[in-house]
């Protein structure tokens, strides 16, 4: 089997981390696989960096922090091609350019154009072991770029695409997909398999295993990968195109995001173009909303509601207060800290109908009050009061029998 492996910061935050790393890796290679690994900086090698650039400049120019942060992944995979070399294993270190990972885009959050497996291939055919540095590329010019947040993961999944991998593993400090956080939900079980689609929804609530772009690049080229722990052997969950045995199971996971706040906007006029001049502020100052719930009231006034961050509440306030005092007299902002929003994710909903009712039958005998409501095909996410949130997660995770979920 040609197999890519995965390695984050945590896994190779020490020496003997590392050399726990080299270990794994040399037994996959005496059992006649072909191995390549793409590996993180060490934990807290990146923070460092960047403060070290902040120290030089208020403003680091982009260019020099790529150039200074894709050092701390080449640190990484020096070490680690060294711990090989000392088990006898024939590695080699080589980094993202030297792979052949074309870049486009800005600096600091560049995108991946391109991965050519002429250098690899060969020596993987060699036998050697390839110990590839993530999170960074060079674009057309030359110049190294780096991938942005997740860029070492979604390095490994363009790894595997170019050189038609077996599977992808990604190894990380957590053991799989749970059906929610055993933190929070003592009952959560770890899922065998799950599909591309239901871990994109899920992290695009809150669910922090897997960057979203990453799952998309997997989906898009049919990556085949595998979440699972560095610390021990046990078998992860598997990610896969969804097969139809799939929709058996109605909800998937159940997931919370944290510290939301809700903007409302009332009293606006019911005229074409009104939501993009409200919108557009909100843009400008990248400020990312996720739910919208618009609305005519009774005397034919629209309004509208969205949720973001609750860090970005004041910026939002500022963009949007000239763009309502044009709007009317009579429009206003109504802000809403203190909630959270839950999520429901499962492609079963393709097919099950009332997930919607169970979910708030669910949480309305706990006594938990809803706000907005957002819905996808595979999807339901609701407002709560962030002080009901984890019990609201356990709530709805008992009403869907998630616990037996295997």
């Amino acid at each position: 089997m040609l197999i890519v492996q995965k390695y984050g910061g945590t896994s190779v935050g020490s020496f003997d981390r590392i050399r726990n790393v080299a270990n794994r890796v040399k037994s996959l290679h005496d059992e006649g696989h072909q191995v390549a690994v793409v590996v993180s900086a060490m934990s807290g090698v990146t923070d460092k960096l960047i403060g070290m650039a902040n120290e030089m400049s208020d403003a680091p120019v982009e260019r020099e922090l790529d150039v200074l942060l894709a050092t701390g992944e080449q640190q990484s995979i020096a070490l680690l091609a060294m711990a090989l070399q000392k088990l006898g294993v024939p590695a080699v270190s080589i980094t993202g350019q030297q792979a052949g990972l074309r870049t486009t885009g800005s600096h600091t959050r560049a995108r991946i154009d391109s991965l050519d497996a002429a250098v690899t291939k060969p020596m993987l055919e060699e036998g050697k072991v390839l110990i590839v540095a993530g999170f960074q590329g060079v674009n057309a010019e030359g110049h190294i770029q780096t991938l942005g947040r997740g860029g070492s993961d979604l390095s490994a999944i363009a790894v595997a695409a170019s050189l038609e991998a077996d599977v992808c593993q990604i190894l990380t400090d957590v053991d799989g997909v749970y059906t929610a956080d055993p933190r929070i939900v003592p009952d959560a079980r770890k899922l065998k398999e799950i599909s591309y689609d239901e871990l994109l929804e899920l992290a695009s609530v809150g669910t922090k295993v897997m960057q979203s772009r990453s799952v998309e690049f997997a989906k898009k080229f049919g990556v085949k990968f595998e979440v699972r722990s560095s610390l021990n052997t046990n078998p992860g969950t598997i990610v896969i195109e969804e097969h139809p045995s799939m929709e058996s199971v109605v909800i998937r996971g159940v997931s919370i995001e944290r510290s939301q706040a809700r903007v409302t906007i009332t009293s606006i006029p019911d005229q074409p173009g009104m939501s993009a001049r409200i919108l557009k502020p909100l843009a400008e100052n990248e400020i990312n909303i996720d739910m919208i719930v618009s609305n005519i009231a009774s005397d034919g006034r629209a309004r509208h509601s969205f949720t973001m961050h609750t860090n970005d509440l004041g910026r939002a306030q500022a963009a949007l207060k000239p763009v309502v005092d044009e709007l009317s007299d009579t429009a206003k902002i109504e802000t809403e800290a203190g909630i959270a929003k839950l999520s429901v994710v499962g492609i079963g909903m393709r097919s099950h109908s009332g997930v919607a009712a169970q979910m708030f039958e669910a949480l309305g005998e706990a006594g938990i009050n809803i706000g907005m409501i957002s819905t996808s095909e595979i999807k339901i996410s609701v407002t709560v009061p962030e002080l009901k949130i984890e019990e609201a997660a356990r709530v709805v995770h008992k009403a869907f029998k998630l616990d037996s979920v295997s």
